[in-house]
């Protein structure tokens, strides 16, 4: 009879982990890093691994925002200073924080983001939606949050930023005589 509640109690246990496991996937969650000062979310659903800074070769005829290539883990990736695309001047000078973000492979991009430190994780319970949102912005850019703090956070959907135009057209213009 005890085994038979026990079995009972722990069913009853289990039912409740799925339950509230159900209700975390359903509530947002973010890879949160800094780059040239400001609190960057990325959506963990979208979101790669993590990888150390890595040597960069740096690639002719390419923006200015466009690192070059990196060898990460064997693979070649691309590398995007995320502050020079999104035009924010930083200083570069101390890379000791800095990490490569890679892209989720679903996205089928063997790119990685140039970022100067990771900050955490935060999901929606520690964020508010900021209640002054830009009007004209980039498909790539989500809701802007502030935590408990007053520190804001924007969201960059990196789906979106994998399908922009300009962030996929790396080569720069060529001169004409």
């Amino acid at each position: 009879m005890a085994n038979k509640e026990a079995l009972r109690d722990l069913q009853g246990r289990l039912a409740q982990r799925l339950r509230e496991a159900r209700d975390e996937q359903r509530q947002r969650a973010w890879l949160a890093v800094e780059s040239a000062g400001r609190g960057l979310l990325f959506p963990l659903a979208e979101s790669g691994e993590i990888y150390p800074l890595a040597p960069v070769q740096p690639v002719a005829h390419t923006q200015p925002w466009f690192a070059g290539v990196a060898n990460l883990r064997g693979g070649l990736h691309g590398v995007v200073d995320l502050a020079a695309f999104l035009g924010v001047s930083q200083d570069v000078d101390d890379r000791a924080d800095a990490r490569l973000i890679g892209f989720n492979a679903a996205l089928e991009l063997n790119c990685a983001l140039l970022i100067d430190r990771l900050a955490g994780l935060r999901n929606e319970s520690q964020l508010t939606p900021d209640a002054e949102q830009a009007l004209i912005r980039p498909a790539f850019v989500g809701v802007r949050y502030r935590d408990a703090q007053g520190r804001a956070w924007q969201e960059l959907r990196l789906q979106a930023l994998a399908e922009d135009p300009t962030f996929r057209n790396i080569h720069q213009p060529a001169v004409r005589l």
